[in-house]
């Protein structure tokens, strides 16, 4: 899934996302709304990775969603 799919299928995602970072409320889920710069920065504000580790988290992830 490429970054543009991101926010066309967020309703999909994002129950999938509230699993596997629990640390992101729904609130933050909310604001998201598919767009990846701001899932990006939520995982770094919530988790403390850098940007690079964010985008890369980002990326394993979608990964993942795509072929389950």
């Amino acid at each position: 899934m490429n970054r543009d799919m991101l926010e066309g299928k967020w309703n999909q995602i994002k129950g999938e996302a509230r699993k596997q970072y629990g640390q992101l409320t729904d609130d933050d889920l909310a604001r998201i709304q598919g767009n990846w710069d701001t899932f990006v920065g939520k995982l770094q504000e919530r988790y403390g990775y850098t940007r690079e580790q964010a985008e890369n988290e980002a990326e394993s992830f979608l990964e993942a969603f795509e072929t389950a």
